[in-house]
């Protein structure tokens, strides 16, 4: 396949993209495909991570232009693309389909990844600090990918997925081995209210000996919501405790809507 010259621009090019603050490119306009940049004094970092504490998930508006997600749509259909498809009835995962894409990665997407890592492992090594679990994120992608390599864990797991009518996505959580980074992104391809109606991403949250919490994350067209894999701390009384994150999407009522789901560990 040639490359779609949508798919090969740098996520932290895009105009007025969210990524340009996050990857920090600096002045020589450097790109996340680069390599890892820092997240020292980047403007929105502490928006985010005040955000991913105080709700358990944060929205980044425009991540992506609607070019760029265009041309992920359209690669959907591109077999070469991708390692493996999804059917989710067959496996009681709800309605719909998905497929996870193969290395490489398409440059946007290898692009999210690795802008959105280096932002995210200082939040996932205090998470796990404060649920009295092994702080072990290093600050770089490249370098959790070797670990997650090393133990097995081969496979990428960035998916594009696929709704249309009377599609949803039970309530579930994205594990795929022994390995797993506590913070994840999606990021949505199509137009609600033009392309789409209904399906709506929705978060709950299991709280020790209470009611469930459930929320519904609205997004527009190229923003990404981060959001927990599995776990997130919850400040109490007697410290932080645990509580236990799932997430889906509502039943679409018409029209077609596709997502990119960005997860920084492989799987087995």
């Amino acid at each position: 396949m040639q490359p779609n010259s949508a798919l090969t621009c740098p996520v932290a090019d895009a105009p007025r993209s969210t990524l340009s603050r996050i990857a920090g490119e600096g002045a020589e306009g450097r790109s996340p495909e680069a390599g890892e940049g820092s997240v020292l004094a980047v403007p929105g970092a502490a928006e985010v991570t005040a955000a991913l504490d105080r709700d358990g998930y944060a929205i980044l508006p425009r991540v992506l232009d609607p070019e760029q997600c265009r041309a992920l749509t359209a690669l959907y259909e591109d077999r070469a693309a991708f390692r493996s498809r999804v059917i989710m009835a067959r496996h009681g995962f709800g309605e719909g389909e998905y497929k996870y894409l193969a290395y490489p990665l398409p440059p946007v997407v290898e692009g999210l990844r690795r802008s959105l890592y280096p932002l995210l492992a200082p939040v996932a090594n205090r998470w796990h600090e404060q649920l009295r679990l092994e702080p072990d994120f290093p600050p770089t992608l490249d370098a959790y990918l070797a670990r997650c390599h090393a133990a097995g864990q081969l496979r990428p797991t960035p998916l594009i997925l696929k709704y249309g009518p009377g599609d949803y996505n039970c309530l579930h959580q994205d594990l795929y081995g022994e390995l797993v980074f506590p913070l994840q992104a999606t990021v949505l391809l199509s137009r609600p209210g033009e392309d789409f109606a209904g399906g709506e991403f929705l978060l709950v949250e299991q709280r020790p000996r209470r009611q469930s919490k459930g929320e519904v994350v609205p997004l527009a067209q190229g923003d990404a919501v981060i959001f927990p894999v599995n776990h997130r701390p919850v400040a109490g009384a007697r410290g932080h405790y645990r509580v236990t994150m799932r997430h889906g999407v509502s039943r679409l009522r018409t029209g077609t809507r596709f997502t990119l789901g960005v997860i920084f560990h492989d799987a087995a």
